[in-house]
């Protein structure tokens, strides 16, 4: 354990691509638990905001490789800054999202507000009475007051940092000879 202490505090931009990529993953692993196990269903913007997960946490893997095994800074430089503007835009789409929980603003119409103008009676009105619809203006569930999309706020805004820190590692690292 003491060996690999020592190693990832010799080089930071291996530091910062392991955090995110164990964070970023035990990320995708809430959600999936939330969505699987305890049967949450995710909203189109709960949906949108895995994206910047599924991009970021395999980039990270392969920054953590490439810094540990003597990727160009450039690379390293590139990869990071992808990272961190990828978590940078999560942090305000979740945000966003929370704001729409929270009703401070409207959210897309196709996932919040009320539901007008379906129709005709009849045939559609009873399928749509056996449709479980997910809203993005509902959180499904909330921990000391805070909404999965809140967490997520705090979970990209903290990778956007680590991957800040990782481009400043990266664009300080020696090129490999």
């Amino acid at each position: 354990m003491n060996d690999v202490m020592i190693w990832l505090r010799k080089d930071q931009a291996v530091s910062a691509a392991a955090v995110i990529f164990v964070v970023g993953l035990a990320t995708i692993g809430g959600f999936l638990f939330f969505e699987y196990v305890l049967g949450y269903p995710p909203c189109p913007l709960c949906l949108d905001q895995r994206m910047a997960f599924y991009v970021s946490v395999p980039l990270s893997a392969l920054l953590w490789l490439g810094a540990s095994h003597g990727a160009a800074r450039k690379v390293l430089l590139l990869g990071f800054l992808v990272i961190a503007a990828l978590m940078l835009w999560n942090t305000g789409l979740s945000a966003y999202h929370a704001g729409v929980e929270w009703k401070l603003w409207q959210g897309p119409t196709d996932c919040s507000g009320p539901l007008n103008s379906l129709g005709s009676a009849g045939g559609l009105m009873q399928k749509l009475q056996s449709i479980r619809i997910v809203r993005c203006d509902e959180a499904a569930w909330r921990m000391f007051g805070i909404s999965m999309a809140g967490y997520d706020v705090l979970i990209s805004l903290f990778l956007a940092i680590a991957a800040g820190f990782g481009a400043k590692m990266a664009r300080a690292r020696p090129e490999p000879e």
